[in-house]
């Protein structure tokens, strides 16, 4: 069924039921997302999304659109919101981003360029966590994960669909861990999912090397805005619009 919603003054025709990011990008507003996939149940973990829907914050990843929505989402005290919310991943980890083998193909660096961050107003706490090797095929740079979650509920082991990742701890003690049994019988291609999965440089698959350090860094050539306006413009040549 067809709606009208409102995104930042301007009226918008979708369907009921659809993702409000979704929505927004095929308008051309952009939303950064680091725990949402399209396609894939919302997470809600990031909360990187956060706008401001009929006069209340939500993340947006959680939310199907609906008749009359009025939507904010680039109002100054949510830009700064979001922007806050990427330098608290930031200090909560070890981004060494020149030296990380995600640089340039990494979420997280990508949304703190299109927020604008230079260095964040939090302390940096420099946890010490420790690499985990064991499996063999892919191993785990804890100081890089954000804990969004995509891994532990998107990658499941193909025979008994039991989770290959998980999260033990909570607070400054949480981390990532994987099932060491389960990780060694993934097959090639379920290994290159769960490293692309990963918003940053956390899974890592082991005897990949590259030949070119820095390849088509693909958020530099083409800001994350102007792909959302790439997705406005296929929906309109395709009729969908």
């Amino acid at each position: 069924m067809s709606i009208e919603i409102i995104i930042d003054g301007e009226s918008v025709t979708t369907e009921a039921g659809t993702n409000l990011v979704d929505v927004a990008a095929e308008n051309g507003v952009y939303i950064p997302t680091l725990c949402y996939l399209k396609g894939k149940p919302c997470l809600g973990t990031c909360r990187v999304c956060s706008v401001r829907v009929n006069g209340h914050i939500i993340a947006a990843c959680t939310l199907p659109v609906s008749e009359g929505m009025n939507v904010e989402v680039n109002a100054p005290d949510l830009l700064d919101m979001r922007k806050a919310l990427i330098e608290i991943l930031f200090v909560e980890g070890n981004h060494n981003c020149p030296s990380c083998e995600k640089s340039g193909r990494c979420d997280l660096q990508a949304t703190g360029y299109e927020l604008g961050m230079v260095v964040s107003r939090f302390p940096y706490r420099f946890p010490l966590r420790e690499r985990e090797v064991a499996a063999k095929h892919l191993w785990l740079e804890r100081d890089r994960c954000i804990f969004c979650q995509r891994c532990v509920e998107f990658i499941r082991d193909k025979a008994t669909d039991q989770k290959i990742f998980s999260i033990r701890g909570r607070g400054t003690t949480a981390q990532i861990e994987i099932d060491i049994a389960l990780a060694d019988r993934m097959p090639p291609e379920q290994v290159r999912e769960a490293a692309e999965i990963c918003p940053v440089g956390c899974i890592i698959e082991k005897g990949v090397g590259f030949n070119d350090p820095i390849g088509q860094r693909k958020f530099e050539i083409q800001s994350v805005r102007e792909r959302a306006l790439d997705i406005k413009d296929s929906a309109a040549e395709s009729g969908h619009e």
